[in-house]
């Protein structure tokens, strides 16, 4: 796009803006250009707006579709996978002055939310009226429900309770060149037309921008059982997971933390974690009363009979944190040893084990040291591989290692991601996944919605 053109879309945006929603300043666009994918190319923006209502993000896409210049949609910052970086010329527009709970209705068990609320602060909320929202990825303490919606994030509890998609009822968005409407309802059920609501989630920006969601609620949970259980290498912990499937309990999570992962918390944290063996597996249960504790004693026979060195039961809901808190510290942990290169693919549960076993394979092939964290109950892996700052030899045989794992998970009847988002790093494993039909299918919803072609282009495929 021509540049003075660019200059005057945004002049004219700032103008019908009230005084302080456009930022320009060179010095804080960076800020805005990228998410946490290490290795995702960005642009830096040409403006960024942070919009206070509804009426004003349709005021930016508005503007920007007069003149095709492009939309990106940001809310903390916290994925994985490019999804939110800014492309050239564009527009980001940042949803963190929209951040606020606008209601939580205990009796019909919903709430009703703007993008830029913080997925813990809901949460909280929640809790303090005896309600629960499940989803909680593990960057919850920071991420919004704006960035939870646009990836489909998951989480720790999605094992039993499902991912953001099984959450959102309805929707208030931007879309084509300008138009706020009302998507999905507020009701328990709706048989009325094609589910866009739910199309929305998971669409990573690319068909409009939400502006308002409204979630379903459960209601407080029982007391959690947590379960432990130390293994020798990948592959008995992989039988271990297959065990709990296969013994028909459904835990309330079941996470699987390597040797890598548990010393690199350890070396920051000496928390001890290595001191129980080389594979953590942790689970828990919130059955109420006995029928928790026999599925923690099955989870137990489980973890046995597939060799672990050790086992462990915790009713005690602070040691319970510590050690899930210890799994959230995995990835910060593994940042302080050099540039992290991440996967988030997807099998059925029971090929966790032989997909561990191919991890392992490809890592000695590429003599990369591969670090497994896994949401191992839904069968959600995520193998890192830390590499050395300017190492760029190590850097490329990390990329082969990462990209193989998402061929054999594809080769397993699985997916190139669970909760992280397609955005740019997984465009490759997409188009392997999808047929061609299946693809054009994609574009059409895209063209549809997005007639301008303004909505986070270059983007998913």
């Amino acid at each position: 796009m021509d540049i003075k053109a660019l200059e005057k879309t945004v002049l004219e945006i700032a103008q019908a803006l009230p005084p302080g929603r456009v930022v320009t300043d060179p010095a804080l666009l960076a800020s805005y250009a990228r998410d946490q994918a290490d290795t995702a190319p960005y642009a830096i923006p040409a403006a960024v707006v942070r919009p206070h209502e509804t009426a004003e993000v349709a005021t930016v896409v508005a503007g920007c579709a007069a003149r095709g210049v492009p939309v990106v949609a940001r809310g903390a910052g916290t994925g994985l996978s490019g999804g939110a970086n800014a492309v050239p010329g564009c527009v980001v527009i940042s949803f963190e002055a929209m951040n606020r709970i606008l209601a939580i209705d205990p009796d019909e068990r919903v709430a009703v939310v703007q993008p830029g609320v913080v997925n813990d602060e809901l949460r909280e909320a929640c809790a303090q009226r005896g309600l629960w929202y499940p989803p909680d990825p593990a960057s919850s303490p920071w991420s919004t429900i704006g960035g939870n919606v646009a990836t489909n994030a998951g989480g720790v509890c999605c094992v039993k309770y499902g991912v953001t998609r099984d959450y959102v009822l309805g929707l208030e968005a931007v879309v084509g060149r300008g138009e706020v409407v009302r998507l999905g309802r507020r009701t328990a059920k709706s048989s009325a037309g094609y589910e866009l609501a739910g199309l929305m989630v998971g669409s990573e920006g690319t068909l409009g921008l939400v502006t308002e969601v409204t979630l379903r609620l459960r209601g407080a949970r029982s007391p959690e059982r947590t379960v432990l259980g130390y293994f020798d290498d990948l592959a008995a912990a992989g039988r271990a997971v297959a065990a709990v499937t296969a013994s028909g309990v459904v835990p309330s999570a079941l996470e699987l933390v390597d040797r890598y992962c548990l010393q690199a918390v350890d070396d920051w944290k000496n928390m001890g974690l290595t001191d129980g063996g080389s594979v953590l597996l942790l689970a828990r249960t919130d059955a109420p009363g006995a029928a928790g504790a026999d599925e923690a004693d099955t989870v137990v026979r489980a973890f046995r009979s597939a060799g672990a060195t050790s086992t462990g039961q915790s009713s005690d809901k602070t040691e319970a944190e510590a050690l899930f808190a210890a799994r959230r510290l995995v990835y910060p942990a593994l940042e302080r040893l050099g540039s992290v290169l991440t996967e988030d693919v997807c099998v059925p549960r029971m090929r966790v084990p032989e997909m561990l076993e191919r991890i392992e394979r490809i890592a000695a092939g590429q003599g990369v040291r591969i670090a497994s964290l896994a949401h191992a109950g839904d069968g959600n892996l995520h193998p890192m591989v830390v590499v050395a700052h300017g190492d760029g030899e190590a850097r490329r045989r990390g990329h082969e290692a990462l990209e193989q794992i998402v061929d054999e998970a594809l080769g397993l009847g699985g997916t190139v991601t669970g909760e992280h988002g397609v955005g740019l790093l997984k465009m490759r494993g997409l188009t392997a996944e999808l047929s061609t039909v299946v693809l054009d299918l994609h574009r059409r919803v895209k063209h549809a919605l997005d007639p301008a072609g303004i909505f986070n282009p270059g983007k998913v495929f």
